[in-house]
This record gives C-alpha cells, sequence and structure tokens, in this order.
C-alpha cells in the first residue's frame, strides 16, 4: 500500500454555458496537459432571472502535488481555456483564502 499526503488547496472556477460543452473542452486540455480536474453541474440564480453553468474544481493531488500558487496558475489558465470557448463574458474562481471575478464585459 502507496500512501501519499499533500496540504489541502481546493479551487473552484465558476462559469455559466453548456457543461457538455465545458467537459468537452476540459477534457481536450487535461489530455493536452497531463492534468486532471471535476466538472460539476449547478444553477446561477439571481434577481431577475437564473442560468445554468458548472463549477470547475481542483484539487492538490497529493501523486503530483503542486503548491497552492501552482493550483491557483493552472485554474486561471483554465478558466481562460473555456471563457474563450464557450463565449463566456466572465467567471469567478475561489480558493479557500481568496475569490477573484473575472470580466471581459464592454
Amino acid at each position: 500500500m502507496i500512501r501519499k499526503e499533500a496540504p489541502s488547496y481546493p479551487v473552484s472556477i465558476f462559469m455559466a454555458g453548456d457543461i457538455a460543452a465545458a467537459t468537452d473542452y476540459a477534457r481536450r486540455y487535461c489530455d493536452d496537459n497531463g492534468f486532471c480536474v471535476t466538472i460539476t453541474p449547478t444553477v446561477y440564480v439571481y434577481t431577475g432571472g437564473q442560468e445554468a453553468g458548472f463549477i470547475v474544481g481542483l484539487v492538490n493531488y497529493p501523486r503530483f502535488p503542486l503548491s497552492p500558487d501552482a493550483l491557483w496558475e493552472a485554474a486561471e489558465t483554465i478558466a481562460a481555456y473555456l471563457r474563450e470557448r464557450l463565449y463566456q463574458d466572465s467567471y469567478t474562481i475561489q480558493a479557500p483564502d481568496r475569490s477573484v471575478w473575472i470580466s471581459h464585459r464592454q
């Protein structure tokens, strides 16, 4: 039996859009870059409406541990990759110590 541990630093990307397309693009990204993410469907409910979307999860996988900064950087790269391909204007990246909203709206 092998047992490895790493400090926990979960990072989540919150984005609206088609989860099937997001899954396909995430699979391509992970295949091309040797990475692993989770994708969970979600619904954003806000004043005046709601919108379907997804949450991309990154965890500090003990088999290939990364620093919190490296995990955050990976989340920024993946989020930008998905945003461009899904034609989204904004998204949020959240970690235990910060949340950042990125918008490309005019």
